[in-house]
């Protein structure tokens, strides 16, 4: 959305300071039904429906999080997913920087054309194997992911900068992060998004110019421009990663939760039977995302020293009122909404 809004695709209302999640998906399904082509073949149509028909059916995937899984070999050599669809559809580059360096010949040959997930499950295997050639290449393959936990390299950073063009919109990928990204006179800049930097008006960007993430703060005309409170940006940032934290736990929850067996449920159901069993399976799958929320945000206190932070209190507080209102919201849904089958 900070791209198509840069690149004035799409337009918000004048002086809107507060959007909510489903007012930004609205704004860009809209905008992915606007801009289908007008001139091209038969087949070129049916091809764009079906990729938009996809991309409609994982849109709600973008407000926690998609499937996106790097290889690295290229800045923008990604292992092809569902997810794909909706940067493609829209036009938008979509860039990493993890990168081996070809120069370092032992990390070349084992890290391979592997994918992120290829790679750990080769690892795994490596280091089960009874050739040592194999357990030493399981070795190199895993310290080299140890060693750049960053997910961004220095031979990665030189072809980012040599592949994005000057004044592109893009996006970057990075720690299951997706940033907006830009070129300005050579320099890789991203875009601040980060709560901390909720009262500072004037820092716009962060310069991409290392892999420690120590970037330059800068204004809309790329002038530098550092925090007037460096101290509160810090905590700020620190309540972002505890809720970064407790979206991953929540993102791990949603995968593994388990889906209703359709073959169990036997035929002649009545639709007011089969209503029932799918309202019991979402509330059972609220009431454990709720507990699962809650204890994120107790093991989040844990981990900081002292009193609990303050976005980790809030989150704790919003899911015990959360907690308390699936029967009540289970009530209205059953006065007012009903199943289409």
């Amino acid at each position: 959305m900070n791209v198509l809004l840069l690149a004035w695709k799409i337009k918000l209302p004048p002086m809107m300071e507060i959007i909510t999640a489903e007012q930004l998906m609205e704004y860009l399904g809209d905008y992915i039904l606007d801009a289908k082509p007008k001139e091209i073949s038969e087949i070129q149509r049916l091809n764009y429906e079906q990729n938009m028909s996809d991309a409609m059916a994982i849109l709600h995937k973008l407000q926690t999080g998609l499937d996106v899984n790097v290889k690295f070999t290229g800045v923008r050599v990604f292992e092809y997913t569902p997810e794909c669809i909706v940067f493609d559809l829209l036009d938008i580059p979509l860039y990493h920087g993890w990168l081996v360096d070809p120069q370092v010949a032992d990390i070349v040959k084992a890290v391979g054309n592997c994918s992120y997930n290829q790679l750990v499950e080769k690892i795994i295997s490596c280091k089960q194997s009874d050739n040592s050639e194999l357990v030493s290449e399981g070795f190199v393959a895993e310290q080299f992911l140890n060693n750049t936990a960053t997910q961004l390299t220095y031979h990665g950073l030189c072809e980012l900068t040599s592949a994005v063009q000057e004044g592109e919109l893009c996006v970057f990928f990075r720690n299951n992060h997706f940033s907006t990204m830009t070129k300005y006179k050579g320099q890789l800049y991203l875009l601040v998004t980060d709560q901390g930097f909720l009262t500072e008006e004037k820092v716009v960007w962060e310069s991409l110019h290392n892999v420690d993430g120590d970037g330059n703060f800068c204004d809309s005309e790329f002038h530098l421009r550092p925090p007037s409170d460096p101290e509160t940006v810090y905590r700020g940032q620190q309540d972002q990663i505890d809720q970064d934290y407790l979206m991953a736990l929540s993102l791990q929850q949603e995968q593994q939760s388990q889906e209703i067996n359709w073959e169990q449920i036997p035929e002649g159901i009545s639709d007011l039977e089969l209503a029932k069993k799918l309202q019991e399976e979402e509330d059972r799958r609220a009431s454990q995302y709720y507990q699962e929320q809650e204890q994120a945000a107790a093991q989040v206190q844990q981990q900081v020293p002292g009193a609990a932070s303050p976005a980790s209190a809030r989150q704790s507080g919003s899911n015990e009122r959360k907690r308390k209102e699936p029967r009540e919201k289970e009530k209205e849904k059953e006065k007012n909404s009903c199943v289409l089958l």
